[in-house]
C-alpha cells in the first residue's frame, strides 16, 4: 500500500468523522432543516438547573396527606355483618339464639370450614335480634354504647342486668393489601387501629424488590402517594396514617422505575432505583464508569420524556465540581443516560467500518524499517 493511499483514506475518514460525533443533540438543536422544531434542546446541568428541577419535583409530587393522618384513633364501631358475642349473668337461657352453637362447636372440638362464627349476627340494617328486647339497632355504636343500650333494655324485664358485650368476629370493615407483599389480600379491621405499617405487618411485610417511595392507598375516587422514606426523614411516623373500610393499598415494585444507562460505559445496563432515588453519579458508577478508551467525558447526557415535551440534560464532566452536581442530579424513572464517543472513537470506527483492518495496515507501513 503506498503512502499516496494512506493519506488519502486517512483525509476521507477525518472528513467523514466530522460529520458524525455520536448521538448529536447539540448539533440537532442547531440544525435549520425541517426536523429543527421537533429537535430537543440540551439543557447544560448546573446548580442553577438542579435546584430548580428539585423544586419543580417538590410541588409536583406533593400532596395533602392529612385525610390519611388521624390521631388519636377513634375505637372500633360495630357494623353490619359483624357477630357479637353477648352473656346476660345468670341468665344462660338468653344466649340460646347465639351462644348454645359456640358451646357446642367448642365441646365437640369439630369447626366447619365455611360456617358462621357463633354469636348474634349484626344483619344488613345494622340490628340483632336478642330475646325479649327483639330487634336492637347497635350499627355504629362502641361496644360500651352497645353494651349500655342492651342493658337499658334488659332492665325492664330483668333486676339490674349485668351484661357482657363483645365482637366475636370483625367481618364489616376490610382493606385490600395488594402489591409486593408477601401474602396479599383482604384485611379485617379490628378493634386493633388498623394504621398501614399495621397492614403491611399483616401482609407478611414488604418483599425485597417492593419501592418504599411508591405506596398507593386508594380511597374512594382519591389516591395517596406515600413515600415511607420521605415520611421518616421529615420525622413523621408513617404508623399513625390510619386506613379506612374500603381501603387499597398498592405496593408498587422497583422494577417499574428503571432507568438506563447506554452509550460509552464500561458495562451498559437498567438499573433499579433505590426506593425512588438514583442520582447521575450512582448510575455511572454502578455500570462501572465513563469508558476510559471510547468515552467523551464532555458529553454525558440523560434523556427525560416530560408529559408535554424531550428534555436533553447534558453534563461536561471535565468541569470543576462536576461530580458534585452529578450526586446532586436526581434521575427519575425510565431516565436514559447516554455516554456520548469521543471524537477518536468515532473516527477509528468509521474507518474499521470503510476499510476494515486498513488503520492496522496503515500502522504496520509506517512502522516498517
Amino acid at each position: 500500500m503506498s503512502s499516496f493511499t494512506i493519506a488519502l483514506m486517512l483525509a476521507l475518514c477525518l472528513a467523514l468523522s466530522a460529520c458524525a460525533t455520536g448521538i448529536g443533540f447539540r448539533e440537532a438543536a442547531r440544525s435549520d432543516g425541517p426536523g429543527a422544531a421537533s429537535a430537543p434542546t440540551t439543557e447544560l446541568i448546573t446548580e442553577t438547573l438542579i435546584e430548580t428541577e428539585r423544586a419543580a419535583q417538590a410541588s409536583v409530587t406533593r400532596q395533602d396527606l392529612s385525610p390519611l393522618f388521624v390521631s388519636p384513633p377513634p375505637p372500633y364501631t360495630i357494623g353490619r355483618g359483624d357477630i357479637l358475642s353477648i352473656v346476660v349473668w345468670d341468665h344462660p337461657e338468653l344466649a340460646a339464639g347465639g351462644m348454645t352453637m359456640a358451646t357446642s362447636a367448642a365441646d365437640s372440638g369439630v369447626v366447619q370450614p365455611n360456617a358462621t362464627p357463633p354469636g348474634f349476627a349484626v344483619d344488613h340494617q345494622g340490628r340483632i335480634q336478642f330475646p325479649l328486647i327483639g330487634l336492637l339497632s347497635i350499627d355504629g355504636k362502641t361496644e360500651e354504647e352497645a353494651r349500655a343500650l342492651l342493658t337499658g333494655k334488659l332492665a325492664r324485664y330483668i333486676a339490674n342486668p349485668n351484661v357482657t358485650l363483645r365482637v366475636q368476629a370483625y367481618r364489616s370493615r376490610r382493606v385490600y393489601v395488594d402489591g409486593e407483599v408477601r401474602t396479599p389480600g383482604l384485611q379485617a379491621i379490628d378493634d386493633i387501629p388498623m394504621t398501614l405499617v399495621e397492614a403491611l405487618n399483616r401482609a407478611g411485610g414488604m418483599q425485597p424488590g417492593a419501592d418504599q417511595s411508591r405506596i398507593v392507598i386508594e380511597r374512594g375516587d382519591e389516591r395517596y402517594h406515600v413515600n415511607l422514606r420521605e415520611l421518616v426523614q421529615k420525622g413523621v411516623n408513617p404508623g399513625t396514617i390510619l386506613l379506612a373500610h374500603g381501603d387499597v393499598v398498592r405496593v408498587h415494585s422497583r422494577d417499574e422505575s428503571k432507568v438506563f444507562v447506554s452509550g460509552e460505559v464500561i458495562s451498559p445496563k437498567a438499573l433499579t432505583m433505590h426506593n425512588g432515588r438514583l442520582t447521575l453519579n450512582e448510575a455511572l458508577g454502578e455500570t462501572g464508569g465513563i469508558s476510559p478508551l471510547s468515552g467523551d467525558a464532555r458529553q454525558v447526557y440523560v434523556v427525560r420524556k416530560a408529559p408535554d415535551r424531550t428534555r436533553v440534560f447534558r453534563l461536561d464532566a471535565r468541569d470543576s465540581g462536576a461530580l458534585a452536581m452529578a450526586e446532586t442530579f436526581e434521575l427519575r424513572p425510565k431516565d436514559v443516560v447516554y455516554v456520548a464517543a469521543s471524537p477518536l472513537a468515532n473516527w477509528n470506527r468509521h474507518l474499521s467500518l470503510l476499510f476494515p483492518g486498513a488503520l492496522t495496515n496503515a500502522v504496520g507501513v509506517t512502522n516498517r524499517p
